[in-house]
């Protein structure tokens, strides 16, 4: 299994100069030489479209999650990557190998491969022996996410105007280096926004401050996912750093987003020195962070710990996926021998509940979804464009046996997904109704001159297309956020002459309905280009859209358009 790659450089790169012209959307720039991080896009998406959400009626808890920037991590003495210290870390109470209750189930392993029309099934008869995609494993129970549509309604109402006009604009902090300012976060009381070393929250309409929760350092990472009361968390530095250097990403805190104020802040440490963390997620009353130093849970409202690394196990938690269920990405052994383990755990004890094993050499991989259990990798690097993104696995919950397995090939759809660091960074896939929707690569469209694309569906069950196809019209570019009930809301980003708009599409008949339609100002034109859902936070709920920035950066003398951490939006009515 290829080692993770080295720590990013000081500076990540600074998203305001890269911006695409107006005109038609564009793709995100390719990473720099020497940036440190192997097929990703640059400047990174905030994880924007994470279908696993909260299982809260409130759908402004139910929206999709971020996970932006990489906060230049240096290793630290005997940790960084794998194999750093003899037999790497493994997890605490629950998470322990050898007291794991593993029931090995006698199963077939049917691997669907679907692209070019081929299929094929083999069977296993349990005796650890690995068919040509994976083993699996498991028991334990399964259930259907909130996000997964197949009961209830949607709540999201069609405004009586849908032409909508600026509410408020923040704009943005002028930082000494170029800092992550992960998290946007929308509940039916505020809109949140982490900005340097602290978070705020602000009137939905007004945008008028509510309150501010100090922090001792900038954010490294940021969940979207919210419980049901409104509580969320995030990794930040325990301090300042100094230009061009990194304090760490060491410091694990819960923030009650209604109330305003920040529950707990715990850290974890490998003898004296304390272990950095690459991602964060919230699974019902369970925070879970991860990391090439093991991983670590905490009780969301006390900040107890549930489970924390250990030494003497050759596998660690890389990271998790959370909403509904928490399901964790453990890597066992090393080299080409290594292997990912997808495991949904129980999130209070750890224990394991079910589990697949991916194949050997499938160095990475990324949550889509929780429930149903959907993971992405960029198998043999076959993606060919850098998104991480070939095949999709869908996975039963309760047995851990491979449903069915997606072919995904970058040059025909433009989901991107991280997988190195941060396990439930995805852009431009959807997991809803027991399918997998997807946005497409651009194309030309029927009009003269202009691009255009589409978000299709996927059988969970089959892997087979459903024949459902949103198109987003000439000019547009359409990317699913999330989920309402049993419908898609997406985005969709305009041509030069129009502006953007938020519909939301029927999961059974595919209609699209125009939920809110920006004005083509060239003041709101320059705020939609420098926020793309490519690369910034996209929050919308009941008639208001908020775009928000993953990066502040130094003013520079040639620095003359205003920028904004965040612009809101909202509908006539």
């Amino acid at each position: 299994m290829t080692q993770p790659p080295p720590p990013p450089p000081n500076q990540p790169p600074n998203p305001y100069t890269q911006q695409p012209g107006h005109g038609y959307p564009q793709q995100p720039q390719p990473p720099q030489p020497g940036y440190g991080y192997p097929q990703q896009p640059q400047p990174p998406q905030p994880g924007y479209g994470y279908p696993q959400q909260p299982a809260a009626p409130n759908p402004y808890a139910q929206q999709p999650g971020y996970g932006y920037g990489y906060p230049n991590q240096p290793p630290q003495p005997g940790h960084g990557h794998p194999g750093g210290r003899p037999g790497g870390p493994a997890p605490g109470p629950g998470r322990n190998n050898a007291a794991l209750l593993i029931v090995v189930a006698a199963v077939v392993a049917i691997a669907l491969i679907v692209g070019g029309g081929i299929w094929y099934a083999k069977s296993s008869g349990g005796d650890g022996k690995k068919d040509d995609t994976a083993n699996s494993s498991g028991g334990g129970t399964g259930g259907q996410d909130a996000n997964g549509g197949k009961e209830g309604k949607g709540t999201e109402k069609v405004p009586a105007d849908t032409t909508s006009k600026v509410l408020f604009q923040v704009p943005l902090p002028t930082a000494k280096d170029t800092t992550v300012t992960a998290g946007s976060w929308l509940t039916d009381k505020v809109y949140a926004k982490s900005g340097i070393a602290g978070i705020t929250g602000y009137d939905p309409d007004s945008g008028a401050k509510l309150w501010t929760v100090p922090l001792s350092g900038p954010v490294c990472r940021a969940t979207g996912h919210v419980s049901a009361d409104g509580r969320t968390a995030v990794v930040f530095q325990p301090k300042m750093p100094a230009k061009g250097s990194t304090a760490g990403c060491t410091q694990v805190a819960a923030i009650d987003l209604n109330a305003g104020r920040k529950l707990w802040t715990k850290t974890v440490k490998s003898g004296d020195v304390p272990v950095n963390f690459d991602n964060v997620t919230v699974a019902q009353q369970t925070v879970a962070v991860g990391g090439s130093s093991g991983g670590a849970a905490f009780d969301l409202a006390s900040g107890k710990v549930r489970w924390q690394p250990k030494a003497g196990d050759s596998c660690y938690d890389a990271g998790y996926g959370g909403g509904a269920k928490l399901v964790a990405v453990r890597r066992c052994g090393s080299g080409d021998a290594g292997q990912l383990h997808i495991q949904t755990l129980d999130p209070v004890t750890g224990k394991v509940l079910s589990e697949y094993r991916m194949t050997s050499g499938i160095d990475y991989a990324s949550v889509v979804s929780t429930d149903p259990l959907v993971v992405a990798a960029d198998v043999n690097d076959s993606a060919g464009d850098g998104s991480g993104f070939s095949d999709v696995f869908s996975i039963d919950n309760r047995t851990g046996a491979l449903r069915t397995r997606i072919s995904t090939p970058g040059s025909s759809y433009a989901a991107r997904c991280d997988g190195i660091y941060e396990l439930e960074k995805c852009t431009g896939v959807l997991v809803g109704n027991d399918r997998l929707y997807l946005a497409t690569e651009q194309h030309d469209g029927d009009a003269e001159y202009t691009k255009t694309n589409e978000i299709v569906a996927f059988d969970l069950g089959t892997g087979k297309q459903t024949g459902q196809r949103a198109d987003a019209g000439d000019g547009y570019t359409i990317t699913p956020l999330r989920m309402d009930g049993p419908d898609v809301i997406a985005y969709k980003n305009a041509p030069y002459d129009k502006g953007a708009q938020v519909v939301s599409i029927d999961g059974g008949s595919f209609k699209e309905t125009k939920l809110l339609e920006n004005p083509a100002t060239t003041a709101v034109k320059a705020v939609e280009t420098a926020m793309s859902p490519d690369y910034a936070e996209v929050r919308y709920s009941q008639g208001h859209l908020y775009l928000s920035a993953a990066y502040a950066h130094a003013r520079t003398s040639s620095s003359s358009a205003k920028e904004y951490l965040v612009t809101a939006f909202g509908t006539g009515g």
